[in-house]
């Protein structure tokens, strides 16, 4: 009678087990159930609080970008009436006029200065992208005899060297007063050579031996297939290149003693830094107050630059995203 007493107690046991375990599967099922059908927490629409939060530094951060814009536009727009009820910068002009433009392009001042700063940006950019993407593809290759020792000496290029070596090797290179002297220090950039080496790193060698094996030069690779592949990462850092050149003015003040040489930029400093004293050398009789001047030269200093991002727009973007994802 005992034995039978506890094979029922034990067969009521095993039925117990048997039925929580049946029940807690049942739960985790339901629970893999709902989490499948959930939605990620990045496809979840975003609270209304959110997104006013993100509106308003959105807003905030354009307005610091476009204020100063549409401040420096306004200004040069102005006319002399309301730059002195004023006091200096103008947010929207009441009778806009284009004088103080006339004034700049009177003399030959101004276009000169754009006609270097345009020479110094377009060949200065051709040669670096040149230098940057031939050492760049060369030292990507492990095939290159000497490859750690060339990185090596080419690791030094991260440091900046010291005004007065510089100064005193454009000297002795015989390059004072001449335009050379704002190109050849800038055609070589470490850090747009790390990022062009990097991005031909990525490139599969694959496609590189099969064209070596069809007989293409090193010179072939390069213009035919790397090239063709690399649109975006070369219009990124010729972009680099290029506002690095235009904006550039501390090399020209320190080797160019010719006015008729000076690049856009370096004449812009010196009408801000000299005020109406600068505008005495445009040739002209009468000039607008000193500062619509100044804007106007701002103006003409930011457009053509301004220009070349809708071009690159596409690039840009696509050769910063480069990279970032994987597989």
């Amino acid at each position: 009678m005992t034995t039978l007493t506890s094979q029922n107690t034990e067969t009521r046991d095993d039925a117990v087990g048997r039925g929580s375990l049946a029940v807690r599967r049942a739960a985790r099922s339901r629970a893999a159930a709902e989490r499948d059908t959930r939605r990620p927490a990045w496809k979840e629409r975003p609270s209304v609080l959110y997104q006013f939060v993100k509106a308003v530094i959105l807003v905030l951060f354009s307005a610091s970008i476009l204020i100063p814009i549409l401040l420096v536009v306004s200004t040069s727009l102005a006319d002399d009436q309301q730059l002195a009820q004023a006091g200096g910068f103008v947010l929207w002009p009441e009778r806009p006029t284009i004088k103080a433009y006339e004034t700049i392009f009177a003399g030959p001042m101004v276009i000169g200065s754009l006609g270097v700063s345009a020479f110094i940006t377009v060949v200065g950019t051709a040669l670096a992208l040149f230098v940057t993407i031939t050492m760049a593809y060369a030292t990507s290759r492990s095939v290159l005899f000497g490859r750690p020792v060339i990185l090596g000496v080419l690791f030094t290029l991260l440091f900046a060297p010291g005004l007065i070596p510089s100064f005193l090797m454009i000297r002795q290179l015989g390059l004072l007063d001449s335009l050379w002297s704002l190109i050849l220090p800038g055609i070589f950039g470490a850090f747009n050579f790390v990022v062009m080496r990097s991005f031909f790193m990525n490139i599969p060698a694959e496609l590189i031996e099969s064209a070596r094996i069809d007989g293409a030069s090193d010179w072939q690779i390069l213009w035919r297939i790397v090239l063709p592949l690399s649109k975006a990462v070369i219009a990124v850092v010729g972009l680099f290149y290029a506002v690095a050149f235009w904006n550039s003015f501390f090399n020209a003040l320190l080797y160019i003693n010719d006015h008729a040489k000076w690049p856009i930029q370096l004449l812009l400093r010196n009408f801000v830094v000299q005020g109406s004293g600068a505008a005495d050398g445009l040739g002209v009789s009468s000039v607008p107050p000193s500062q619509s001047i100044q804007m106007a030269v701002v103006v003409v200093a930011l457009v053509p630059i301004l220009m070349v991002y809708p071009f690159l727009q596409k690039h840009f973007t696509k050769g910063v995203l480069t990279g970032a994802v994987k597989g």
